[in-house]
């Protein structure tokens, strides 16, 4: 069973706000048994919105759609909806009643132009927005369904778990579909895909590996589908056992979840403690960490040391040290992360200084030249890096490789 989804408003195109709703959809239709054949963001137009909708009807035979349900005169999703079905628009009593008891909850005069949000196509049933105005709409049309649904996320999300998944499921016979996926750090897409490419090759029709490399990581996605749940999973299980046996150690994460997130869950697990020690990154790596729920059972904060008189007088690094070797040095990262370590009071700390660029360099540290040091109480390990001229990339990927090695050295030392 295939989906489309069109999202309209100009607001997309011309990049106010970033088309969240297409991404969530297209999850949960996923985890429903339902593949989504192709996502279109379109113009509030009149003609763009009817082509779009002609075209999807070949292509899917769910078409899902957001936005342009407002009362305002710019939203015309509803009537080119009619327009498109070929029916007269019709005021619906349920829908009346929901935007009359909004506006009475909160004291507000009723005008004609909300009055008129409860104006649907003669052919659809509606579907109440319990968290707004604008009603959704549920078309069967030659074979197809068509659900127009608010723009608004949480107006739509609602509709979506309530309302439209459970319908599609009660109406339709949908196969199962599972995903499995493997984080791996370390190994380059083309490297992996050599090494696993026999386990590859033995894959039955139904089970797909997907590659989705993303700096310094390579997710392996087995996506399979079938009629048993049971059976399925286990044979997706069977093949990710062998992929992780093969990879080895730059198997990271047997679940799909951000690469901090795996050093969170591991530390939490063990009852330890983070601090660090940033230079370059800025900040970055602490804002991996805090943007997860939780967080502050693992994560005691530390300091973005930018200046070497920060690096010296909070983290003790020593003004000989910055002298003879400079601050992007082996032996400067590693006073940061003992520094780190001994004056936070955490059970493990992590440091990095580098050159971000895009300017910087010199012909002995070039920029996206990088120190990583990770530490506990036992052990320090350091690494020397030496990225590209993109600061951006340069930072992303010593947040990676910081997180890489932290692993690494949790690993060794689990209780």
């Amino acid at each position: 069973m295939l989906a489309e989804i069109i999202t309209i408003g100009d607001e997309i195109l011309i990049g106010q706000i970033v088309d969240t709703n297409s991404a969530w959809m297209a999850e949960k239709l996923n985890h429903a048994g339902i593949r989504v054949k192709q996502i279109s963001s379109v113009s509030d137009n009149r003609e763009h919105i009817l082509a779009a909708l002609a075209e999807a009807a070949t292509r899917a035979d769910i078409i899902l759609i957001t936005g342009g349900l407002g009362p305002t005169k710019d939203d015309i999703t509803k009537k080119t909806l009619a327009d498109y079905f070929n029916v007269g628009m019709v005021l619906n009593d349920a829908a009346l009643e929901n935007v009359t008891r909004i506006f009475e909850k909160y004291n507000r005069p009723l005008l004609e132009v909300n009055r008129k949000q409860a104006e649907v196509p003669s052919n659809c049933d509606v579907i109440l927005n319990k968290n707004g105005t604008a009603p959704g709409m549920w078309f069967n049309s030659d074979g197809k369904i068509y659900v127009s649904m608010p723009g608004v996320p949480f107006e739509m999300k609602y509709m979506v778990e309530e309302e439209v998944i459970p319908k599609l499921k009660a109406k339709l016979k949908l196969p199962v579909i599972i995903h499995k996926t493997l984080l791996t750090v370390g190994e380059g897409e083309s490297f992996l895909a050599e090494k696993i490419a026999d386990i590859e090759d033995s894959l039955p029709p139904n089970i797909k590996l997907a590659y989705l490399p993303k700096l310094g990581q390579v997710r392996l996605r087995l996506s399979a589908d079938g009629d048993d749940a049971a059976l399925l999973q286990q044979a997706v299980d069977l093949y990710a056992t062998k992929l992780v046996e093969r990879v080895g150690q730059s198997v990271v994460a047997e679940e799909d979840i951000p690469l901090e997130k795996v050093v969170l869950n591991l530390m939490a697990g063990q009852g330890l403690t983070l601090s660090v020690a940033e230079s370059c990154t800025g900040g970055y790596i602490s804002h991996l960490i805090t943007q997860h729920a939780g967080s502050s059972q693992v994560f005691l904060g530390g300091v973005v040391s930018y200046s070497n008189q920060l690096k010296q007088s909070i983290l003790g690094v020593k003004t000989d040290t910055l002298n003879d070797n400079g601050a992007v040095s082996e032996q400067t990262v590693r006073e940061m992360v003992e520094g780190a370590l001994r004056n936070f009071s955490s059970d493990y700390a992590v440091a990095v200084t580098g050159i971000a660029g895009p300017d910087g360099g010199i012909p002995e540290k070039p920029v996206g030249t990088v120190w990583i040091a990770v530490a506990n109480a036992n052990k320090t390990v350091i690494k020397k890096f030496t990225f590209g001229n993109k600061r951006l990339q340069n930072i992303e990927r010593s947040a990676v490789w910081v997180f890489f090695m932290l692993i690494t050295l949790l690993k060794e030392y689990k209780k």
